[in-house]
């Protein structure tokens, strides 16, 4: 019988598998083995982390966080695809997880689903309408629609196109818009509706772009005539446009102080301050056993002990104004409940490349009020006749611009939609711009920048590891992905990588033969994880 100090400074230097077969040892040797701050030391030598981090949010015990970063992180290439003929652009999950959808350089736009193995259920040749490649798809909420946006033969050609297949018609084709430039992609601005964008000159270097509502689902005698209604209108400067279009959910003030839990409960939030990385910090504490995911670092709880109830006076009274019942609010995830929503795009101003991300708030009372028209599904239809957001009037103004000193080559939400990841290639320190047509020279890294949408600043920047090489004229979209817990991108060093979003360490490598552009967790099991290359496969890797 040895003292139990003595055990854990001995067994402090083993190695976990010597851990494992010592624990076998005796009872006491089993019960020493499994100390908590033991397996902290494991997990801060393993992965190299200073010894002052805290365990992530949520979380309560290490040995728990060592077993996932080591066997439940996606890894090992389970199966490789080789289906397209030419480089693959982007991929995207299926809200549900159940298919996956990839777009390539040879027109065509794949779906596949997602069980191990993942099989081919849908392909569609884009270039009998003159499309010369597929460069994204993005799946409505509902997973009844995919949004697959492409671009136009033409030598020099900024003009690209979105179409709309339905899933639960035998991917029918359902519409189509036309998009300029092409690398404003588009996106879903709710599950019956979506945003495409058009440019228009107005002088040398200067321009107008228009972003655009259109409704997905219209009858295919009239797939050219979308029923459209223009949203906002920009002015640009110096050669720049609107670019990557992306919509994220403003939540109100109470659905902030609460989300649903997976029975169906309403829990209270906590929110603490997370790390700089838009990471969450130590927890100290939750008048529930659960920790809010988003870890909202603008407020601290003066007492974190005090529940807050749905009749809380003060809650509601900072409320009404949205004029809408806040238990309603709080227990449905339906669109209309939502206060607003957030435009997210980049942009330029002193140079035609992309080095800003602009922010602007669409209120959800100019689209979606009470009276408005509703499809079968109970969707609410926004108001075209009587709309006046972005008519008659000069220029909308951006809300929010934030500056990213570098080129902009990717951006990604949060599950939560609270945090953004931005790829960018920084610009060198202390740079001048003398002409827009000419930016300053790009670094071969990438840095992931992290902007907070609800304090609309950013909060970081981390993750230095992945390289891009081309020259501002041929720079081109790395995409990255972030599920609850990871955030992964591609990269120009054939090689796909993966972050712990707490920790900020480098988990994972994910090698190809050529530039991996694009890269996307399972959003209802982040064990999965698919890559997708100018070697023209698609990969799956899989946790152990």
């Amino acid at each position: 019988h040895f003292s139990e100090d003595l055990l854990l400074s001995i067994f402090t230097s083993l190695s976990i598998s010597d851990i494992v077969n010592v624990s076998l040892t005796c009872k006491q040797w089993w019960r020493v083995s499994q100390d908590d701050l033991l397996w902290k030391d494991f997990f801060l030598r393993d992965f190299q982390l200073k010894k002052g981090t805290c365990i992530a949010g949520g979380k309560t015990k290490w040995k728990d966080e060592y077993k996932r970063l080591k066997y439940h992180t996606p890894c090992i290439e389970s199966q490789e695809l080789k289906y397209h003929k030419d480089q693959v652009l982007h991929v995207c999950f299926s809200n549900n997880g159940e298919l996956f959808a990839t777009s390539s350089k040879d027109g065509t736009c794949k779906v596949w689903t997602s069980s191990h193995p993942c099989q081919l259920v849908f392909e569609y040749d884009m270039k009998k309408f003159h499309w010369k490649y597929t460069q994204f798809s993005q799946f409505n909420k509902s997973d009844t629609l995919l949004l697959v946006s492409g671009v136009h033969f033409g030598e020099g050609s900024t003009s690209g196109e979105i179409a709309v297949f339905s899933i639960v018609d035998n991917f029918e084709l359902q519409s189509r818009m036309i998009n300029k430039p092409y690398d404003i992609f588009g996106t879903w601005y709710n599950d019956t509706h979506l945003l495409s964008g058009s440019l228009y000159w107005t002088g040398q270097l200067n321009s107008c772009s228009a972003l655009w509502l259109n409704m997905a689902s219209q009858a295919i005698e009239t797939e050219n005539e979308s029923v459209v209604m223009r949203l906002f209108k920009f002015h640009n400067e110096n050669a720049s446009s609107i670019r990557t279009i992306m919509i994220a959910n403003c939540y109100s003030d109470y659905q902030r102080f609460f989300r649903i839990s997976h029975n169906g409960s309403v829990e209270r939030t906590f929110e603490n301050k997370g790390g700089d990385d838009g990471s969450t910090a130590c927890a100290s504490g939750s008048s529930t056993s659960q920790i809010s995911e988003s870890c909202l670092k603008h407020l601290e709880l003066d007492d974190l002990n005090n529940d807050l109830s749905l009749d809380d006076p003060v809650t509601t009274a900072t409320l009404s104004c949205d004029n809408f019942n806040v238990e309603d609010a709080i227990l449905s995830d339906s669109d209309q409940y939502l206060c607003d929503k957030l435009l997210i795009f980049t942009l330029g101003s002193a140079a035609y490349t992309p080095h800003q991300i602009g922010l602007k708030r669409i209120k959800c009372l100019e689209l979606e009020n009470t009276n408005s028209k509703r499809d079968n599904r109970g969707n609410i239809l926004p108001n075209v006749a009587n709309n006046t957001q972005g008519r008659d009037r000069t220029y909308d103004k951006v809300d929010k611009i934030l500056e990213m000193d570098g080129h902009i080559i990717g951006m990604s939400l949060s599950p939560d939609n609270r945090f953004l990841y931005v790829n960018c290639r920084p610009w060198p320190k202390n740079y001048k711009i003398d002409n827009p047509l000419q930016p300053p020279p790009l670094a071969q890294e990438i840095d992931i920048h992290v902007i907070d949408l609800y304090l609309m600043q950013e909060v970081g920047t981390m993750l230095k590891s992945h390289k891009a090489y081309t020259a501002n004229d041929e720079c081109f979209f790395i995409f990255l992905n972030v599920s609850e817990e990871y955030v992964a991108s591609g990269a120009e060093d054939k090689h796909g990588y993966m972050w712990d979003r707490h920790y900020g360490m480098c988990l994972q490598k994910f090698q190809h033969n050529d530039v991996v552009n694009s890269v996307a967790f399972n959003p209802i099991n982040s064990e999965m994880l698919v890559t997708v290359s100018d070697d023209y496969s698609i990969k799956v890797w899989r946790s152990k």
